[in-house]
């Protein structure tokens, strides 16, 4: 009886190995992929939220370059074209920017873009810049 016992136990384990090898795979393809994903995740979240910072940069180079050119003049219209600069720099002093999950950020994007194309309209500007904005290709740093 004892070595019926012994037969039994090889056979379960022949029996069981698919199932096991199955878990077993199972469970290091789920830590593999995630892990990958996690590293994919972050270079996606990295790449978009540089690109974020550098267009927010550039409204904000923009609209300091704008403010330090019209500051000194007292003319009327000039005066008003102040104003709407001094607001897209407030726009974007008091934007949110520190939760990349917040519904407020895209909102708050959405804000400074349009107000962009305000102070661009009022100061007679074109408003597409994309070929300022542009990295040369192969840059280096």
């Amino acid at each position: 009886m004892a070595s019926e016992s012994n037969s039994n136990d090889i056979f379960d384990c022949i029996v069981m190995a698919e199932q096991t090898f199955h878990g077993e795979g199972y469970q290091e393809g789920f830590e593999k992929g995630t892990a990958r994903g996690l590293q994919t995740g972050r270079r996606h979240g990295a790449s978009h939220g540089a690109k974020l910072s550098t267009e927010i940069s550039f409204y904000y180079g923009f609209a300091i370059t704008w403010k330090s050119l019209l500051q000194h003049r007292t003319e009327p219209k000039l005066k008003k074209r102040l104003k709407v600069v001094e607001s897209l720099l407030g726009l974007i002093q008091n934007s949110s920017l520190e939760d990349p999950k917040s519904e407020k950020l895209k909102e708050g994007m959405e804000k400074l873009r349009s107000k962009f194309k305000q102070v661009c309209s009022v100061l007679g500007l074109q408003t597409d810049f994309k070929d300022y904005t542009k990295t040369t290709d192969g840059a280096s740093f």
